[in-house]
């Protein structure tokens, strides 16, 4: 017999995207449900409309993808609306978007995003097995690492946003306490490489000081000594460029003026910072800013 698990798996990605809205439901039926902050009495009818939304993530609709797809899953899982199955099944639907085409540039940040409120719920209230969790940040760093679509928001289609949304999911992996000093590494790795990205984007949609959140988090842990924090930080300043190249090529300046961003907005809550371990970074950040050029 199919476990419940499988059994939703099943109707989540097959066929791989469905049509949106879910079945029994009209844009005009899903606004008029946000105006009331989604609430539904029918826990059945709650995991039905759930699994229909999560295809809603990859819509060109900036209404239907953010204010209803997202905005519904991210207050259902907030309020502790599902149980491990479904959030199970969720979770792997998801990863199977993080796989799948996305032409449009839409739907994988939009996955990710997802997936850092289902990394919440397991931060809150324990779920996923040790491997699980594991997975999850392999999937999680591959992604981050992986995005080289740097648009962040059109007045006409919103926002697609990757390097922040991988972030955010970062960020929750930060937050458990069953981190290991392994997955901190691979964390500091995929963030180290979109906080200097080769592609040389200048960020001016906050990314930076998304980038910065799962930092400070990791930092908490308390995993590295002050000579780990340096050699870290020293990388990322080597990762602006060539020397020669200095204040005379366009991605060179896009490197400098994204690190530096990232470095003060980082200083900023370290300094503000009344945990030890992150007050612990103060030193590295000011002595990489020094080593800017």
């Amino acid at each position: 017999m199919r476990t419940l698990h499988a059994w939703l798996l099943a109707l989540l990605v097959m066929p791989a995207f469905a049509a949106c809205p879910p079945d029994g439901q009209t844009p005009d039926s899903l606004k008029q449900l946000k105006a009331l902050k989604f609430e539904t009495s029918d826990a059945g009818d709650r995991k039905k409309l759930a699994i229909g939304l999560l295809d809603c993530l990859g819509d060109p609709d900036p209404v239907m993808r953010d204010d209803i797809a997202y905005t519904a899953l991210s207050t259902w899982m907030r309020a502790d609306a599902f149980d491990a199955d479904t959030l199970r099944a969720m979770r792997d639907a998801l990863y199977a978007q993080l796989d799948g085409d996305d032409p449009q540039g839409f739907r994988k940040p939009y996955a990710a995003l997802a997936l850092s409120e289902i990394a919440r719920t397991d931060r809150i209230k324990p779920w996923m097995t040790a491997d699980e969790r594991a997975a999850m940040v392999d999937k999680a760093t591959a992604f981050l690492a992986a995005v080289n679509d740097y648009r962040a928001f059109d007045d006409k289609e919103g926002w697609r946003h990757g390097v922040a949304h991988g972030s955010d999911w970062l960020l929750q992996l930060a937050l458990n306490p069953a981190l290991t000093k392994e997955q901190a590494d691979r964390m500091l790795e995929a963030l180290g490489s979109q906080i200097v990205p080769d592609a040389a984007p200048s960020y001016t949609a906050g990314e930076s000081g998304r980038l910065a959140r799962p930092v400070i988090y990791i930092a908490q842990h308390g995993f590295y000594t002050q000579k780990d924090w340096d050699t870290w930080f020293g990388k990322l300043v080597e990762r602006i460029g060539d020397p020669a190249l200095a204040w005379n090529d366009s991605h060179w300046l896009a490197r400098r003026h994204d690190l530096m961003s990232f470095l003060l907005s980082l200083y900023i809550d370290v300094d503000q910072s009344q945990d030890a371990n992150i007050h612990f970074l103060k030193p590295s950040v000011v002595g990489a800013v020094k080593k800017m050029p």
